[in-house]
């Protein structure tokens, strides 16, 4: 197993985003349904937090349900929500842990269930000082961006500013991401090799690692692959060696 924080792990990533892909293929190999490997992938989730609080991590944030998985079919779509209605309260144990829990993504199309789970998550571990865990729910980083662009608008309007003070040091905390540092470390799953309108403008300057292995699959030593390969490279942040 590669080298985990307490026997010489260089550097453990302040901020690492997670692309979580796979649930379905890692079902079918196995002839269940698409929603078995959901709650397997649930399952994962749960483990996978407590590795990256044991490992010293700051920040990590989980892509759960994007604005373009609204396109799958209602059996699915429904199923996914169900999982997060029913199994909020258990996907990260915020209150034994001592985890800040945040949600990111438009809620205006989640049930008010759901909406009041997350408020009372967020409250409810807001003076936390462990791991910040970001579950991204109805989330795409373009619609962030609009979101963002339509706050400092309204601000020129309001003449609280002018389109002049828009800088990038202004506008990045309009996103929705306001109080989270930028991505170090993004990991996709499953052997795809895009980003798939994941955090655009927060992992502009992120290592970017992907793994042929399926979300349901990816443990602990997955995890410490992946950080062991960050920590082989060079971050110049566009500056010449």
């Amino acid at each position: 197993m590669p080298s985990d924080k307490r026997n010489g792990l260089a550097a453990v990533p302040r901020h690492i985003a997670f692309i979580m892909d796979g649930n379905g293929r890692w079902a079918k190999k196995r002839g269940l349904p698409r929603t078995a490997g959901h709650r397997e992938g649930a399952r994962t989730l749960r483990r996978l937090i407590r590795d990256l609080s044991d490992i010293g991590v700051e920040y990590a944030t989980f892509y759960c349900f994007s604005t373009e998985n609204w396109k799958r079919s209602d059996e699915e779509v429904s199923s996914l929500m169900k999982l997060l209605e029913d199994n909020l309260d258990d996907l990260v144990n915020y209150k034994d842990e001592n985890i800040r829990l945040r949600f990111i993504g438009g809620r205006e199309r989640l049930s008010d269930v759901l909406n009041k789970k997350m408020e009372d998550s967020e409250r409810n571990s807001l003076s936390h000082t462990g791991l910040t865990v970001t579950l991204a729910i109805n989330y795409g980083g373009r619609d962030d961006i609009v979101r963002a662009a339509k706050k400092a608008a309204q601000m020129c309007l309001n003449g609280e500013i002018s389109p002049e003070d828009i800088t990038e040091e202004m506008f990045t905390p309009l996103l929705q991401t306001e109080d989270i540092p930028d991505v170090d470390l993004l990991i996709r799953t499953g052997g795809e090799l895009r980003i798939s309108n994941y955090l655009n403008w927060q992992i502009s300057y992120s290592e970017l690692y992907f793994t042929d292995t399926l979300w349901c699959d990816f443990d602990k030593n997955e995890l410490m692959k992946a950080i062991d390969d960050f920590n082989s490279r060079e971050r110049r942040y566009g500056d010449a060696k």
